[in-house]
């Protein structure tokens, strides 16, 4: 089923692209995507494609399903001039902002407390007075990246460093 819908995009892709690839196409009956010694082509890649994808969507269904409904969480969140939401003053490089996210890491690790560490080295407005807190959350509240990782953590755990389209993040799961 899913070959004949790919087969037939295709055919409208090329209808729009090249008279003489659709003529070539339905000339020959099959939409060839390599010679025929080389042992594939849309007919075989496009179901291994499909069952791999529907695979992996599984995995991630039960995992999900494994975890939580909400955790509690803190984060440290540094930014950089391409982050999405970030204040005016923010002016470092991406690789400059991962250098001071691993750095904070780097102190946490060592046996400095996560609230000093949000002190220290977190961009977001108000972070330093909530000590990174986000409080309780559902998965679809945070993007993808963070959520992922923050649900998978065990609670006291912290995170490695996470980069989302708002920056760089560390996360200590709390509940």
């Amino acid at each position: 089923m899913r070959s004949l819908a790919l087969r037939a995009m295709l055919v409208r892709a090329l209808t729009a692209c090249s008279p003489l690839a659709l003529l070539c196409a339905t000339a020959c009956g099959t939409l060839a995507t390599s010679p025929s010694w080389v042992g594939g082509g849309l007919a075989v890649s496009a179901p291994i494609r499909a069952a791999e994808e529907d695979a992996a969507i599984e995995r991630e269904q039960a995992l999900v399903a494994s975890q939580p409904k909400q955790i509690g969480a803190r984060h440290l969140l540094v930014m950089h001039d391409g982050s999405k939401s970030k204040p005016e003053g923010i002016r470092r490089t991406r690789e400059e902002a991962r250098a001071r996210a691993q750095e904070a890491l780097l102190k946490i690790r060592g046996g400095a407390s996560f609230e000093d560490a949000v002190a220290e080295y977190s961009d977001e407005p108000g972070a330093k007075e909530r000590s990174g807190d986000l409080g309780v959350f559902e998965r679809g509240m945070m993007v993808k990246g963070f959520s992922d990782v923050a649900f998978a953590l065990r609670v006291g755990e912290v995170s490695e460093v996470v980069e989302t389209p708002f920056g760089f993040h560390i996360i200590k799961r709390t509940e």
